[in-house]
């Protein structure tokens, strides 16, 4: 909103003014006798005299030589300097001044012209004679913010009192909003704050054009007076209200009690400086001291942090939406939110076109960790460049987790906004993520070296403001481009579902003949430490069973590697566990705390076999690696281990079959045969008879709890391959066909392999630690294949003691008592898990009650 400029209206009246002598003759006679009653309180009564004389005078057509103000520099410069004392004591002589001196028997007319000359002066700031700075005003310790509030001489006519005391508050106004833009035009307020004072400066200078009319008329216009002065000026008082209310409140939002006269606080010392750049060398500076805050759950206290950007732009809009029902004030923060939100809508612009922040006061919704860059995927197992390289400063993702998070200013102590930057404008809040993925989609495109195509359909020079529908379809169309741009690149230009094929092969091993030939010649390898098997013939025979293999995805074989974890499968599962998920670890699984694997190594005396930490790794690049990256490939690894166990201790079984088909696990022991190969020794046939049924018994129990092991680890690996991971992938098919989203993309994957996990069973400790057990007595139980083929022969060529025999059937007992046990706790588990959390379950219950009833 405007001041008002009050006009010359040509309708009825003269078109240039022109003054009769007779009332020319009664102006300055008016003037002449207020300055003379002035002077005269000075002392200065007869040079009042002749200066009226001389101008009298000079009316008359009589020559007269008044010094001319040409030669004081000063008021030729700065015409204001007449009013403003340069002595130290200026108020306090001021105040003496308005006590000596007195209007009660000064002429109402006098009084009147004296005080509009005042108040031409007071309107500007500046102290009068007879309006003057209130008692209580010091200018070292008072707010400049607030304003100058002033006070009319007490003898001053009741009737024009009233009247002086209406125009009174835009001096105040005045001098707070002048002292508003003086303080916030300092840099380190952004380019918001600037804009919002250029703009208020513009109004200013229509109220500065209104006093100089206004001024114009009071020396040249008879009938200008107290009435006029106010008629013009009330328009003006409402606006400059509304605007001085404004930068109030934006001058105390950030801290109401403190003293904003000084812009020290905002200006960093050189000490400040000099332990920045400290910090920095030693790798501690502000921003990876912010990423340690925000890893240790610490909060950012809002003290201190000026009010800029953003909330700059809240305040303003919070204000016209409680004041819409006022036209006036509609206008002019309309205006200023419009202005003040060109250099923010500027940002947006160029941050949703190009992909580029260029936010250098850190006004803008969307930050920048600079310290997390490409090179951190290639270690990353929590995604942290998508996830943080780029966010919103109030800390708000797609989710929608509300939780406080650490990095991310607390709220103000009043009315709960968050400060600068971090509060988003309400016009912008629900286009926020839109904001943010199309920058971080253009980011990565840009990162690859791939030339950004600016949108047609806007001009690069088309203005915006925000309360324009124009923007929000601007910023829709940013966001379809740069989602769509990155979406062909990774589906098309990338091959990522093709890529995603060859993971789920490699990983899922939806092929038993890789698994298994691989299995077949790696098997010596496998039966040595982890420490003492060789990576590189371990990857040579992997080379060699995938070119044994004619695929369509032959070009991806060169990415498939070898690697060895740091621990065993079920260790790490449950490390993971404890610790609240995959997504909550700082590091990845083949660089699981070395130390710590090596000292329970050390402690256990139990090194861990190459079979139990073998696993593959997958190398992409960028872009891919944002799709394909160390966080999902460790969810891969997990549910590969898991297979490739299973697969192994089925194969290890297989083994333990075959050798039992050998001739002394077939041969059958006659009674008579041992009886006459011994005859004369009645006490031998004795024991060959009280023998033969115990060892037909004991090799009945080992061939039956074999096949029920057997059956187990198939039900499992059957259960997991075709029920479980062959239907989702499926799934997420399905969904990669219909993905319209980048983020989309990158959930559905995610939420594809955590499925898997989950429905694996990998994701419960009461599961784990069940089916831990089972699957590590199946293990140990196909180790002891030769030790019980050893004891079968020392039974059947009657060399076995009885020492051997009771250890014989002390295994064994032990081995069906441990599988026994854990297979009702695995079951009970299963049953109770699928009847409550997990309904995929279910058929994995039908399954294993298949074999309880097969063995009993």
């Amino acid at each position: 909103m405007e001041p008002y400029t009050p006009r010359t209206q040509t309708g009825g009246r003269k078109k240039n003014i022109t003054l009769s002598q007779k009332e020319y003759s009664k102006i300055t006679g008016t003037i002449a006798s207020v300055r003379r009653h002035r002077l005269q309180q000075d002392d200065i009564h007869q040079e009042l005299n002749g200066r009226v004389h001389e101008r009298s005078s000079r009316h008359s057509g009589r020559d007269w030589d008044e010094p001319s103000f040409i030669a004081e520099t000063s008021f030729v410069k700065a015409p204001l300097n007449s009013r403003v004392s340069l002595g130290g004591n200026t108020i306090a002589n001021n105040k003496e001044k308005a006590k000596q001196q007195s209007l009660d028997h000064v002429p109402l007319d006098v009084q009147e012209a004296m005080i509009l000359e005042d108040l031409l002066y007071v309107l500007m700031g500046i102290e009068g004679e007879c309006i003057q700075f209130h008692s209580d005003y010091s200018p070292d310790e008072d707010d400049p913010i607030r304003g100058v509030r002033f006070i009319v001489e007490p003898s001053l006519d009741p009737s024009v009192r009233n009247l002086v005391e209406r125009l009174l508050p835009l001096g105040t106004y005045y001098t707070g909003i002048s002292a508003f833009i003086e303080h916030r035009s300092h840099l380190d307020y952004g380019l918001v704050n600037h804009a919002l004072c250029a703009a208020i400066r513009d109004m200013l200078k229509d109220y500065q054009t209104l006093l100089s009319q206004l001024e114009h008329s009071f020396n040249f216009s008879p009938q200008f007076s107290l009435q006029k002065l106010w008629f013009y000026v009330h328009p003006t008082v409402h606006t400059l209200s509304l605007i001085y209310q404004l930068t109030l409140e934006l001058g105390t939002a950030d801290d109401p009690s403190a003293d904003l006269s000084s812009s020290s606080s905002n200006s960093p010392s050189t000490s400040d400086a000099e332990e920045e750049a400290r910090n920095e060398a030693l790798g501690i500076g502000s921003a990876k001291l912010k990423s340690v805050l925000s890893e240790n759950g610490l909060g950012t206290s809002s003290a201190g942090i000026a009010v800029k950007g953003g909330e700059v732009l809240s305040i303003i809009y919070e204000r016209m939406q409680n004041m819409s029902g006022d036209p006036t004030a509609n206008l002019v923060y309309a205006t200023l939110l419009r202005e003040a939100g060109t250099p923010y809508v500027t940002m947006l612009k160029e941050w949703v076109m190009t992909g580029r922040l260029v936010d250098p006061y850190e006004e803008l919704m969307v930050k920048e960790s600079k310290f997390i860059n490409r090179g951190i995927l290639e270690m990353d197992y929590t995604d942290e460049y998508w996830e943080r390289r780029y966010t919103l400063r109030d800390g708000s993702t797609l989710s929608g987790s509300k939780a406080h998070k650490a990095g991310i200013p607390l709220p103000r102590s009043g009315g709960g906004r968050l400060p600068g930057g971090a509060c988003i404008p309400p016009l912008l809040e629900g286009w926020k993520h839109k904001i943010l993925l199309a920058g971080k989609y253009l980011n990565v495109i840009r990162e690859c070296g791939i030339e950004i195509h600016r949108s047609q359909n806007h001009s690069d020079d088309e203005k915006f403001s925000m309360n324009d529908e124009r923007f929000y379809t601007f910023l829709e169309d940013a966001y379809t481009h740069a989602n769509q741009t990155l979406l062909q690149l990774l589906l098309k230009d990338q091959d990522l579902i093709p890529r995603l094929r060859s993971l789920k092969r490699y990983f899922f091993l939806s092929q038993s003949f890789f698994l298994t030939h691989f299995l077949d010649l790696s098997s010596n390898e496998l039966r040595k430490s982890t420490r003492s098997a060789s990576l590189v013939k371990l990857q040579s025979l992997l080379e060699l069973t995938l070119n044994t293999e004619e695929r369509e995805d032959t070009m991806f074989r060169e990415d498939v590697k070898v690697v060895m974890a740091g621990s065993g499968l079920y260790d790490w599962l449950m490390k993971i566990i404890s610790t609240g998920g995959i997504g909550s670890e700082r590091v990845g699984e083949n660089e699981v705390g070395n130390e710590e694997a090596k000292k329970e190594q050390k402690d256990d005396k139990k090194p861990l076999l190459a079979s139990d930490t073998l696993a593959l790794d997958y190398h992409v690049k960028f872009p891919l690696s944002l799709v394909i990256s160390r966080k999902t490939i460790l969810r891969y690894q997990l549910i590969f281990r898991f297979l490739l166990h299973l697969k192994h201790v089925e194969q290890s079984l297989g083994i333990m079959w075959i050798e039992q088909k050998t001739t002394p696990w077939r041969q059958r022991v006659h009674q008579s045969s041992k009886i006459n190969s011994n005859p004369s020794s009645n006490t031998d046939a004795n024991l060959a008879k009280s023998s033969d049924p115990e060892f037909e018994k004991w090799r009945l129990r080992v061939f039956l709890l074999r096949a029920r092991m057997l059956a187990f680890i198939q039900q499992i690996l059957s259960f997991a391959t075709f029920e479980v991971l062959e239907p989702n992938w499926r799934a997420l098919e399905v969904k990669l066909d219909k993905v319209t989203t980048v983020d989309q993309l990158l959930r559905d994957h995610l939420d594809f392999l955590d499925t898997c996990l989950k429905e694996c069973m990998l994701t419960s400790a009461k599961l784990l630690k069940a089916y831990n057990k089972l699957i590590v007595t199946c293990a140990t139980f196909a180790l002891y294949a030769a030790p019980y083929t050893k004891s079968a022969i020392q039974a059947i060529s009657e060399t076995e003691t009885a020492e051997g025999q009771r250890r014989r059937w002390e295994y064994q007992l032990k081995f069906e008592k441990n599988f026994d046990h854990w297979f009702k706790v695995f079951l009970d588990c299963v049953q109770f898990y699928a009847s409550s959390e997990n309904g995929s379950l279910l058929p994995l219950v039908v399954r294993l009650s298949s074999i309880l009833k097969r063995s009993s």
